[in-house]
């Protein structure tokens, strides 16, 4: 190349790198700050309520078995029929409600008869009589009242040293609907805690649930933003006193505000109507800042590593093009074979190779019959379908070693490197069997091909240019013959 073109092509190499790396830069620069810009929307409008309502989803999801394990308990018929019956041996529902907590794993599991109002409970029996005066006891006369089936209520637990709980309260009723008490089961609070613990590790937000009058009752175990704990008010955080001015009282919707060290927070907020909870979902802005900094230093480092990249694929690719205009010019578009420039190239070199060992050979001049009259018929779309076919037929019968090229037209040359006569023969035999057998296609179309094939050896004083002429002399034979065979060389003596 040139030392002016090659000086060009370096100048037009750099010029595109700088133009690229301009660009990528700019463009991570405007990201970045576009993203700043829009970080405080994207988390307050989009990111916390979506953590916020997966969150609930999956809170209601957890609630689901217990739900139908207390379904279960309200329609057994050995429990309605034992309520009915009177209640008479209470080893009997302690024993059932021992069962059913071994079984599906519940923290406790109880009854509470109306005709009675004794709350008998797994492990204690009748734990108390149920009193419409004791406050305690409030929660079984609302869900008497209810038309829902079921509701999900959080009390302290009388018979587990007063655990926070969370009850799964069913309503219990006779073969004719009427009601005969509550059943259910309860979920201890820890087991509550550990969910939230899993929620807050896979949606990295702080996640904690604050009761109506702004008291925090449940946490993580590591405790919620500014290290909130459960019976803690949120009035005594000094991050939230502030919010709590506008908000005294949680209400559901967004909220932004500074903690104590300055750092400013998006906070969602969401009422749970089965716990009559409010959950908070609370996020820090530096965490999401943190995190499209890091992008726009990774953008610029692969930045850098891409136009280095570029800049050696742009030289393999200068490299790639003047290779492949080398290809153009030696090989045939339509098949992808050797054309007669490439052919010259390879032959010239097997010719040399044979002669110096010596070793034998051959040369295949291949016609493909009545061509043209396969054009008429089907079409020149047809006819190149059909030379792509073929040629894929002769490099899978020859070997890699062989030179296969299309000689022009329909016509195919092949030479078989360190292959003898005989050998050969036998090979351009099983060539023109296999065509003939061969099922050509076009556009759902079968075409019967045959073929006539002239064969050349190379004698000791030949050139290429005489190998290549008696094998055509030898295909002229072949065709004139009848067509569909093969027709070995004469030497020249034999036909001037």
């Amino acid at each position: 190349m040139p030392r002016s073109a090659l000086f060009s092509q370096r100048s037009l190499i750099l010029t595109l790198l700088l133009l690229l790396g301009s660009g990528f830069l700019a463009t991570s620069l405007l990201s970045y700050f576009a993203s700043r810009s829009s970080i405080r929307d994207s988390i307050v409008n989009t990111e916390l309520p979506l953590t916020s309502d997966t969150v609930y989803s999956e809170i209601q999801k957890d609630l689901v078995r217990p739900i139908l394990i207390s379904s279960m308990m309200a329609h057994d018929t050995f429990l309605r029929d034992w309520a009915m019956a009177g209640e008479t041996d209470r080893t009997q529902i302690s024993r059932y409600l021992n069962e059913i907590m071994a079984q599906y794993r519940a923290y406790t599991a109880y009854f509470v008869s109306n005709a009675t109002s004794n709350y008998y409970q797994a492990q204690k029996g009748v734990l108390k009589k149920i009193d419409p005066l004791e406050p305690r006891d409030t929660w079984y006369y609302r869900v008497k009242e209810m038309t829902a089936p079921y509701e999900i209520n959080v009390d302290l637990d009388m018979a587990n040293q007063d655990k926070l709980t969370v009850f799964i309260n069913y309503r219990v009723l006779d073969y004719q609907q009427n009601f005969i008490g509550v059943t259910g089961i309860g979920l201890t609070v820890e087991a509550v805690v550990r969910l939230i613990d899993d929620y807050q590790q896979r949606y990295q937000r702080q996640v904690y649930f604050v009761d109506p009058q702004g008291n925090v009752v449940l946490t993580g175990s590591k405790g919620g933003a500014h290290g909130a704990r459960t019976g803690q008010s949120l009035r005594d955080l000094h991050g939230l006193r502030e919010l709590l001015k506008q908000m005294p009282n949680p209400a559901s919707g967004s909220y932004e505000y500074l903690s104590a060290d300055g750092d400013s927070h998006f906070l969602n907020v969401r009422l749970v109507p089965e716990l009559n909870w409010y959950l908070f979902v609370d996020k820090r802005e530096d965490g999401a800042l943190d995190n499209i900094r890091e992008s726009l230093y990774l953008n610029l480092a692969i930045c850098t590593i891409i136009g280095l990249v570029v800049l050696s694929l742009l030289n393999a690719m200068v490299k790639r093009h003047q290779d492949n205009i080398e290809t153009l010019a030696t090989r045939d578009s339509l098949t992808g074979l050797p054309n007669r420039r490439g052919f010259d190239l390879l032959a010239a070199q097997a010719l040399h190779e044979a002669q110096r060992e010596p070793k034998p050979l051959v040369a295949l001049l291949i016609d493909l019959d009545h061509f043209k009259q396969l054009n008429d018929t089907y079409g020149h779309l047809a006819g190149d379908e059909v030379l792509r076919q073929f040629a894929r037929v002769l490099e899978n019968c020859l070997r890699q070693a062989d030179i296969i090229c299309r000689w022009g037209g329909e016509e195919f040359i092949v030479l078989l490197k360190d292959t003898d006569g005989g050998h050969a023969l036998e090979v351009a035999e099983k060539l023109r069997l296999l065509t003939e057998q061969q099922d050509f296609n076009f556009n759902g179309t079968v075409i019967k091909l045959t073929t006539s094939i002239g064969l050349s050896t190379l004698q000791p004083e030949d050139t290429l240019h005489s190998l290549i002429a008696r094998a055509d002399h030898a295909l002229y034979r072949a065709k004139q013959s009848g067509r569909n065979r093969v027709c070995v060389e004469m030497l020249r003596s034999e036909y001037e």
